[in-house]
């Protein structure tokens, strides 16, 4: 049809134009360059995006205020069929921020308050009495965080809430939630973990149903080996278990796949990494052993996708559509799963070779772009693609095209091959023109890789809903790149769908968040996808999000210190020594700025290779440790002079929302020293946004009372821009 001739709602993002008061309407541009009027009514509400656990937060009678050119936002409304191109009435404005080019989710702390948020929400969820047993844990939790009838305990739902909890310990410190994580890892290890000492391996088993009662722990040297396996046993007493060693979920049904083998070391390893419990370490080794003894083609390179749960075969004809398979997940997996973690923990360069391999194979099996514009994802023993298994066939997932730019990324960092930037570069240039939302924000779940003769656009394959993990992956790809490539485009869908996430995803009735949402941005709360806890949703991708959205915008973004928390037991790590690096950044960019332990400053730490030499103690030490990157952001640069009292502060480039943090811990630095004199040197400032204007403002607030400060050299805008803020006063120009 050449026109609509019907009314529907629907949500345009974009950015504002100009705004019309004779009309009451402004204009809206589209990330693609598409222009639309948005019309207001007196009906029209606005509000500002908002953080877990925070009160709503309204700005109606502000919202003509806050229409100026290139503030990005979200218009909900509704289309009517009238005129040449219909009228777009806007009933919900949503602001990511209070004024043009500021981000909330660039506050320093705002990824640590949703961690913490999330984590209260999956505590309160699986022990509402507060007693962390995972004994009365369970896999299906609803919409309000309340647990469904049923006995399923998954091995790796369960491995990816304690990968939750760890990782919200590394950013907080809150003790309740590095317990949960070593409860929950040591519940694995006791029932759903087999071990086979002849071989030096150990595997996962799929699950375990329970029925009331507490189990009575029976160590397996009281009931003797069976060939080889050592496993931990539980006699009846009032309770009963039945583990689940094959997958019972559908694509992988009656076999061991390699997948749920990965995400079991999820949790445990991100324990490792806080407490160095050498115990965990070995079951890590361990199941990697698994991976190359029997995952591992050691012919044609990558790993098989499944094995048979009792030959531990990959040819078994009983794997059926798996027989000799490989998948993005045997291979793509390993990295964010564990590996980098692991190497992260350990420093061992057997796990950056691991990595190496891994991105190896990535860049030389998976692109296909003289057939389409997304990577292929099944393949043959032989990697020949396999078009035609189960539900994929010839589809894409857009949140695994996205990981392999994220996680490419982060393996350039280690091992500079030129390859692995390059494809990152591919995919996050190319995503954009079929997996994105480009009306609305978001990012599409499973698309078809080709089209049909006559067709433009890729199809849906069932809906054109979005998925909470697809998001992840997104934000976190270009938010790695934003940060390392410094291109502007990147950064610009980095913050785009950081917006949309935390505009849409976040449950402010119930907390934690939604699952998927429809296309407009509105909550999908129908079937497994009204939970929040099931076989595909757990507390791993959000925590994950949280965590690394907090790493890659602080440190490598807006370029401003972090707090991580770790809690080593005794000797745990090799050489006493803690390694504290939070990701695999680009080499350089970190320090340590400063080390506490159990309270108390402790300065035996390698500031540059970010290390930390621990005391030799008989208990565990909680460690603080604060990170800053070593330079800082690349359009601002302040430098510091103090002489006699006197303070000299001076400014260049643009101090804008992206430099205000940097800019503040300057100010506060300089507020520590005393001093009773600040010169500000603005000379080679060339513009001054409201967010620096109000910096200006924190900082006076920062000072002492008598304190002078004196401006010199400041532009007519820049000045223009601070009498705005009406702090003119209390400053000096020269």
């Amino acid at each position: 049809m050449s026109q609509f001739n019907f009314t529907f709602s629907d949500t345009i993002a974009g950015y504002v134009t100009a705004y019309d008061n004779k009309k009451n309407a402004f204009g809206l541009r589209t990330t693609d360059g598409r222009e639309f009027t948005v019309n207001l009514t007196n009906a029209t509400y606005a509000e500002l995006i908002r953080n877990l656990d925070e009160p709503y937060v309204d700005c109606t009678g502000q919202i003509r205020d806050m229409l100026v050119p290139g503030f990005y936002l979200f218009a909900y409304g509704s289309f009517y069929p009238e005129g040449n191109a219909g009228v777009f009435e806007a009933k919900h404005l949503v602001f990511p921020g209070k004024t043009e080019g500021e981000f909330c989710f660039e506050k320093p702390d705002w990824w640590v308050k949703q961690i913490r948020s999330l984590a209260n929400f999956y505590l309160n969820a699986q022990f509402p009495d507060g007693n962390i047993d995972f004994a009365n844990y369970r896999t299906q939790i609803n919409l309000y965080g309340e647990k469904l009838d049923g006995t399923r305990q998954e091995t790796d739902t369960i491995s990816r809430l304690v990968y939750g909890f760890a990782t919200a310990f590394m950013l907080t410190g809150d003790e309740r939630f590095l317990e949960a994580a070593e409860k929950g890892t040591a519940y694995l290890r006791e029932h759903l973990r087999a071990v086979d000492e002849t071989e030096d391996i150990c595997y996962w088993y799929h699950a375990m149903d329970v029925a009331n009662g507490k189990p009575r722990k029976i160590r397996s040297s009281n009931l003797g080996d069976v060939s080889g396996f050592r496993s931990h046993h539980t006699a009846e007493q009032g309770r009963k278990e039945r583990k689940i060693l094959a997958s019972e979920f559908s694509d992988d049904y009656d076999a061991i796949p390699m997948y749920e083998q990965i995400y079991a070391l999820a949790g445990p390893t991100q324990t490792f990494r806080v407490t160095g419990d050498p115990a965990i370490l070995q079951d890590i080794e361990r199941t990697i052993n698994l991976f190359n003894r029997y995952f591992r083609d050691r012919d044609r390179g990558g790993f098989f996708s499944h094995i048979d749960p009792v030959s531990f075969s990959p040819y078994s004809e009983t794997l059926g559509k798996d027989r000799a398979r490989k998948n993005w997940n045997s291979v793509g997996d390993h990295a964010p799963a564990y590996l980098i973690n692991l190497y992260l923990a350990t420093g061992d360069e057997r796990w950056a070779e691991m990595l190496v391999e891994t991105a190896d194979t990535i860049v030389e099996r998976f692109p296909d772009y003289k057939n389409s514009p997304f990577v292929q994802e099944r393949f043959f023993e032989d990697w020949s693609p396999d078009q035609e298994w189960g539900w994929q066939q010839n589809r894409a997932v857009v949140g695994h095209n996205l990981k392999i730019a994220w996680n490419l990324m982060r393996i350039y960092n280690i091992n500079q091959d030129e390859r692995y930037l390059e494809l990152a570069r591919k995919i996050a240039d190319v995503m954009p023109t079929v997996g994105c939302d480009l009306q609305r924000g978001g990012w599409y779940d499973v698309m078809e890789r080709s089209r049909s003769k006559g067709q433009n656009a890729h199809r849906f394959v069932w809906h054109d809903r979005k998925a909470w993990w697809q998001q992840e992956q997104a934000i976190l790809a270009y938010l790695i790149l934003a940060g390392s490539v410094k291109a502007p485009e990147y950064l610009q869908f980095a913050r785009e769908s950081s917006a949309f996430y935390n505009a849409w995803f976040l449950d402010h009735d119930s907390g934690a968040v939604y699952f998927n949402v429809l296309a407009n941005g509105l909550p999908y709360l129908l079937g497994n996808e009204r939970n929040k806890g099931s076989h595909s949703m757990s507390g791993y991708h959000s925590f994950e999000l949280s965590f690394l959205a907090a790493v890659y915008t602080n440190l490598l973004v807006t370029r401003q210190p972090m707090n991580f928390y770790f809690k080593p037991k005794p000797g745990a790590f090799k050489d006493n020594t803690l390694r504290i690096q939070p990701d695999l950044l680009p080499a350089g960019c970190l320090r340590i700025e400063e080390v506490w332990v159990n309270g108390e400053r402790y300065s035996n730490f390698d500031s540059k290779n970010m290390s930390i030499q621990l005391p030799s103690t008989n208990e565990p030490v909680t460690v603080q440790v604060r990170v800053a990157p070593t330079l800082g952001v690349e359009h601002f640069r302040a430098l510091t002079d103090v002489q006699n009292g006197t303070t000299r502060l001076i400014l260049q480039g643009e101090l804008d929302s992206r430099a205000v943090p940097h800019f503040r811990t300057l100010i506060e630095s300089t507020a520590e020293r005393g001093s009773k004199k600040l010169v500000i040197e603005a000379q080679d400032l060339s513009s001054l946004t409201t967010a620096g204007a109000r910096a200006f403002s924190f900082a006076r607030q920062k000072l002492p009372v008598d304190t002078q400060i004196f401006v010199v050299g400041a532009n007519d805008n820049i000045i223009q821009v601070l009498e705005q803020e009406e702090i003119v006063d209390e400053l000096n120009f020269v």
